[in-house]
């Protein structure tokens, strides 16, 4: 994968640039579409014999990147690689101007990421000095107790983030009475898990429900920077069931681990702002071109996450670099 770092970031960058040009307007859809467009041109000048295996949804469902889609050159001697891709993670933020909306993808030889359909997922996403110590069977204030002695803090100290949904008004009253403090997002819960991961930033754990194939992400990032994410498949809609069974998902009672959800030890993700954000500022414009700020993370060793800062001008200008 260390091979193809460039090509991953550049089709990261080619999304959320597509993406930015549309902010604030309030066209959610519209927002995903150009983002989910320009990812899959990007992609498919990569090197490589590429498969969608968390997309934007079933092959009838979605014009591009649909899950089973086949991408990149597929050149002769290429490696095969399995992609989970989110052209546009916070289509909603995107479309109102709020922060932390991003483009995003990991990938991994074949086989390195779970397939996993677009139900809920249960998750907890914690930093790696706790992914030992909790477990999401335990009750939310076991949790914070064990997170906040792997941290040497109070659970006072502790910050939450949470998806701001009905279905979490009882694990935000239990978060709340364990005397935590919580941030509730309203959609978009990639960033704050990445941040889970990184000491300093101010996130201490991620719960809740939330996107299944986001999860994969999320743990595909886990597995690049050392933390820890459990997940259970979570059926909430008419169908979920019939379609996780028939995805070959019966034992729901199952808690996905690292291993399961992302298990390759040669994981690429790449991730590039949207909108300003936690991690990352947005794409910013100028007569000639534009600035992005991305990330880009590896497991495979040397494991590193570097930060890039860049500059994209457009064919034939000859203006002054705008910093």
């Amino acid at each position: 994968m260390y091979d193809l770092e460039d090509s991953f970031l550049q089709t990261a960058q080619s999304a959320a640039i597509a993406a930015a040009r549309t902010i604030g307007r309030g066209e959610r859809k519209h927002s995903d579409h150009v983002a989910v467009e320009a990812m899959r041109k990007a992609m498919d000048r990569v090197p490589m014999r590429g498969r969608i295996v968390i997309g934007e949804g079933e092959r009838d469902e979605a014009p591009m990147l649909y899950i089973g889609e086949e991408v990149g050159t597929h050149a002769a001697g290429t490696p095969e690689v399995d992609i989970a891709v989110d052209p546009l993670e916070g289509t909603n933020l995107c479309a109102k101007g709020a922060p932390n909306s991003i483009a995003v993808l990991a990938a991994a030889p074949r086989g390195g990421l779970l397939h996993a359909p677009d139900v809920y997922l249960e998750k907890l996403v914690v930093g790696p000095r706790a992914k030992s110590a909790v477990s999401i069977e335990a009750k939310p204030a076991e949790n914070l107790k064990a997170i906040a002695k792997c941290l040497n803090r109070s659970v006072s100290d502790l910050l939450v983030v949470i998806l701001d949904r009905p279905r979490h008004e009882t694990l935000i009253a239990e978060v709340r009475a364990a005397g935590a403090r919580i941030r509730l997002i309203g959609d978009g819960d990639l960033a704050p898990g990445i941040a889970a991961a990184l000491e300093g930033s101010g996130v201490h754990a991620v719960m809740g429900a939330g996107g299944a194939p986001e999860g994969v992400l999320t743990a595909a990032a886990m597995r690049c920077l050392g933390g820890g994410i459990q997940g259970r498949l979570m059926p909430a809609k008419e169908g979920d069931r019939e379609r996780l069974a028939k995805a070959g998902f019966k034992d729901l009672s199952k808690v996905f681990g690292l291993d399961d959800l992302a298990p390759s030890d040669d994981i690429v993700l790449c991730a590039s702002g949207v909108t300003d954000g936690d991690l990352m500022k947005g794409v910013r414009f100028f007569g000639g071109g534009s600035r992005t700020r991305s990330l880009v993370m590896r497991s495979r060793s040397p494991r590193h996450m570097r930060f890039v800062d860049q500059v994209h001008l457009d064919d034939g200008y000859a203006g002054a670099l705008q910093i």
